[in-house]
């Protein structure tokens, strides 16, 4: 197992979040006759990308954070949705909440919250914000926050982040990696 960068391939150092990579004999050899799939996740020494986000701690834990491809790149800087959802799942007013980039001119992308309100209560965009701020890095915080009934799920319940980002990024392109 190994923690890289996932742009580089280049080995994290203990504690610094970066995607999970194994090699073992049970790794699969790649998808059948989907050459560019099995590349992209194949490096030619067998190591298998999984697409997981996480570090591992000095004595070699392994502490999964989030998925890669739904990392957000803003300004230059990696944002983890699982880190400000957690942070902001806090709040006595959210009942559920989901984290996604959607596109900016300066930074690239931009952190965007998408809250379900406790029933009865009313929080503004602006003290979601100011409550993330007193909590994480100001560059992990939403510059934005839209309110829904009830977020996206399939059937066992895995939020469907795909289609909550899909009409920010209609006309951009979008890095996944």
């Amino acid at each position: 197992m190994r923690i890289v960068d996932p742009e580089t391939g280049c080995d994290r150092a203990a504690g610094e979040v970066g995607e999970l990579w194994t090699r073992s004999v049970q790794n699969m050899k790649g998808y059948w006759n989907k050459p560019e799939e099995t590349a992209r996740v194949l490096t030619p020494d067998g190591w298998l990308k999984t697409g997981d986000a996480g570090f591992a701690d000095a004595e070699g834990y392994l502490f999964l954070t989030d998925r890669v491809k739904d990392m957000i790149v803003s300004g230059g800087e990696n944002v983890y949705p699982a880190e400000v959802e957690n942070a902001l799942s806090g709040h006595p007013d959210i009942a559920d909440v989901a984290v996604i980039g959607v596109p900016h001119d300066k930074w690239g992308e931009t952190v965007k919250a998408i809250v379900v309100r406790r029933p009865g209560a009313d929080p503004t965009a602006e003290a979601l914000i100011d409550y993330a701020r007193q909590r994480l890095a100001r560059y992990k915080c939403p510059t934005s926050v839209d309110f829904l009934d009830a977020l996206p799920r399939n059937p066992s319940g895995k939020l469907l982040k795909r289609q909550l980002r899909e009409p920010y990024w209609k006309g951009y392109e979008r890095r996944i990696n």
